[in-house]
């Protein structure tokens, strides 16, 4: 005998993945007094700020077990939706006989801040013959002084910036770009290290900023700009107003000693690489 199956029509339902926001209710005492008498008290404070909200309850702190019925009840008094709990031992059993379910609140790891990197750390070029010149622009020498000084500086340089995990599986956040919130003289160098770099404000000529990733100016770019510092050919610098001394990104560098093609000279642009040559673009 031969059963045939149904054609496979529309589906009725499918699975996805979603993030959910839940309030962390995070208990400090095994009291079921003093955790309503604070709930009663935090929600009238808050007015209908956290009404109809999903609350997980974080009870990780706990060593014994709470009367979880009663606070149930008294957190669903206040139109909030208990979805769960973090705990463990004998609370997190306790919980689970109370019909709440085990979730897991892993947090996102932190963004580490930033500051700028000690003159001592500052990367720079390690000579003018390392570096490769666009081939779609003329080469411009740079200043004697400066091929000194990027000579005598190249041992400042470490590693590269990206860097594999010695832990396979594994992985480090990078820090919070670095904001400048000032406009920047002649003779001040900032470097953002392993991070981008953000002024809000002027780079003046003769000031220099350097990132191992990306660099944003908002306001004239007018001193030196080199993005990628470390090696990373995917840096960008993004600027409101493009009149820079130099500009490079992972090594490829431009000098600029005239008035840059009047389709980008003080223009909002973005400059990146493209085989191996420095690309300068308008952004509308």
């Amino acid at each position: 005998m031969t059963t045939s199956l149904p054609s496979k029509g529309p589906e009725a339902l499918d699975f996805k993945s979603a993030t959910l926001y839940a309030v962390r209710l995070v208990l400090h005492s095994n009291d079921l007094d003093a955790l309503v008498a604070a709930l009663d008290q935090r929600m009238h404070d808050a007015g209908a700020f956290f009404e109809d909200e999903p609350v997980v309850l974080d009870a990780s702190g706990l060593t014994q077990p709470i009367e979880w019925n009663r606070l149930l009840e008294a957190i669903r008094g206040h139109r909030l939706h208990p979805v769960g709990v973090v705990a463990q031992g004998e609370v997190l059993d306790s919980a689970l006989a109370s019909g709440l379910n085990e979730v897991d609140l892993s947090n996102a790891p932190t963004r580490p801040s930033t500051k700028p990197a000690s003159e001592a750390d500052v990367p720079t070029l390690h000579n003018k013959a390392n570096f490769k010149t666009p081939s779609n622009t003329q080469e411009a020498p740079l200043p004697a002084n400066t091929t000194n000084r990027l000579a005598t500086e190249s041992a400042s340089v470490e590693t590269p910036l990206a860097q594999k995990s010695e832990a396979p599986n594994t992985f480090t956040v990078a820090p919070a770009a670095l904001v400048i919130n000032r406009q920047l003289r002649s003779g001040q160098r900032v470097y953002a290290r392993d991070t981008d770099l953000v002024i809000i404000g002027a780079v003046g000529q003769g000031a220099e900023v350097i990132a191992d990733g990306n660099i944003h100016v908002y306001g004239p770019l007018r001193g030196k700009a080199m993005a990628g510092a470390r090696g990373d050919a995917t840096a960008r610098i993004f600027t409101t107003e493009l009149d820079p001394e130099l500009i490079a990104i992972a090594g490829v560098y431009r000098v600029i000693d005239e008035d840059l093609d009047s389709s980008v000279h003080k223009q909002t642009t973005v400059i990146q690489l493209e085989a191996d040559n420095l690309s300068i673009r308008t952004l509308s």
